[in-house]
């Protein structure tokens, strides 16, 4: 950590990205309030993430990461919880099956409430109001009153996390997560998915194999592997006041941990090396994530990565690509091949979503399925022909049968189609059936990846 940091260091640097509070003085109380609070997670959990993710980087593991574009506090409720963490169990044994390798379980859940946006205002019929900046700074109805950045979200969000990282614990160790009860995991509405019958035909093998290791003495009663999971949560750390309330001295190694979520990351509008989000990220021991999108310089990227991990440490660095179908060629090779010039331990991670957002006809924001499959597959592609290891994905998903992105799933969703269950608060969201056939062609990929890596691992 360097010496001059201090969690409150980043507010003498340039910051970007945060609303304007009209009440100073009831934000300073709704942070002072937050500083006394406990914390959402612990520092030897995050320093748990952060081992898992160096098994990543060496290409040991497979990162799974995904959730909620942006929580809202009309939607938490236990069914909507259940139903992400169902399908976000069914994607990770799809793909521990293709990679033959573990997977690290990390949510976009539990403090993904802020959305940064691309301009302070939006217009609708004439009205010009501050934008909808996520329900931890203001509301998304559109009234003036509602748009209001009001602190006392502040705690609400903290409250709504603290009560989905308790039920999220619960299902990962409390038996939901049983491998016996993989069948259980599919929902009613997706038993018509084009990945259901491929889902089952897994699921058989899960069983058959079940079945051979109670034979052999190995239960879930007496193996906890097959009954409980690791599952962590993350977020990208927008309002720094509410990280920095949070930011806590770990007792056994003294150095700070934000504890709103295990896995914090940047994003592509924020990671200026010289500014206010790189600033406080470099002195936290969590593992980071950085956005990494077309307007991103190699040199630009080398020097984040210098200023959050000058120590190179396995783990603690996540490069989340955001490029599009159509710009990641042009754009993740230059990065790749600077950052392995450099030696620096990274895990590589495909976020195939934000590039390839469009607007439909009908005016409702989209992202069509085959663009979020190609960007998937050019993912895996340039790290074959670089000889890195492709670590990761992380999406914007849901467990609710919603229709936001257009193609895949039950049936096309077309752009007609997108009206009928439009439910997400920013950006669209892959539904169960879609998460789950990405899932499968993630695994195809692995597949692919498996031999190479070992030849790369062989070689060295």
């Amino acid at each position: 950590m360097p010496t001059t940091w201090t969690p409150q260091s980043w507010r003498q640097k340039p910051i970007s990205q945060v609303p304007v509070y009209p009440d100073q003085a009831k934000l300073e109380a709704a942070e002072a309030q937050l500083r006394k609070f406990p914390p959402l997670v612990f520092a030897g959990e995050a320093r748990d993430l952060k081992h898992q993710l160096a098994e990543v980087a060496e290409g040991r593991a497979f990162l799974l990461q995904g959730g909620d574009c942006a929580e809202s506090f009309a939607e938490h409720g236990a069914d909507h919880i259940r139903d992400f963490f169902r399908v976000f169990l069914q994607m990770a044994v799809v793909l521990t099956h293709g990679a033959s390798k573990p997977v690290v379980k990390v949510g976009r859940i539990a403090g993904q409430f802020a959305k940064p946006r691309s301009s302070d205002t939006e217009t609708i019929d004439g009205v010009t109001l501050p934008s909808y900046r996520g329900d931890i700074i203001n509301d998304i109805g559109f009234t003036e009153v509602a748009r209001i950045p009001d602190p006392e979200r502040l705690l609400l969000a903290y409250r709504q996390s603290a009560a989905t990282l308790n039920l999220l614990r619960a299902f990962a160790s409390g038996g939901y997560a049983d491998l016996t009860r993989v069948h259980e995991w599919t929902m009613g509405f997706m038993k018509d998915s084009n990945a259901y019958p491929r889902f089952e035909e897994l699921a058989q093998k899960i069983d058959d194999a079940i079945d051979f290791m109670r034979a052999l003495g190995l239960t879930p009663d007496n193996t906890p592997s097959l009954r409980e999971t690791k599952f962590y949560t993350s977020h990208e750390a927008l309002l720094l006041g509410f990280e920095e309330a949070l930011t806590r001295r770990d007792s056994i190694t003294g150095d700070y941990y934000a504890t709103s979520g295990h896995m914090l990351w940047i994003g592509d509008r924020t990671r200026q090396a010289d500014a206010a989000h790189v600033e406080y990220f470099s002195g936290i021991r969590n593992p980071v994530g950085v956005k990494c999108g077309p307007s991103l310089v190699a040199d630009d990227l080398l020097r984040i990565i210098d200023k959050l991990n000058p120590s190179n440490e396995a783990g603690r660095i996540t490069l989340i690509g955001r490029f599009g179908s159509d710009k990641i060629a042009d754009h993740l090779p230059r990065l790749v091949e600077a950052v392995k010039a450099e030696g620096k331990v990274v895990v590589w991670c495909s976020d195939p979503m934000h590039g390839n957002t469009v607007k439909a006809s009908n005016g409702y924001k989209t992202r069509p399925f085959e663009r979020v499959l190609s960007e998937v597959k050019s993912f895996f592609e340039i790290h074959r022909s670089i000889g890195t290891y492709a670590g990761g994905i992380h999406i914007e998903m849901t467990g609710d049968d919603v229709t936001e992105c257009t193609g895949g799933g039950v049936a096309a969703i077309t752009e007609a189609g997108l009206q009928d269950r439009y439910h997400t608060y920013c950006d669209p969201r892959l539904n169960a059936s879609q998460a789950l056939e990405l899932a499968f062609l993630v695994a195809e990929e692995l597949r692919l990846q498996r031999p190479a890596r070992e030849r790369i691992v062989a070689a060295e």
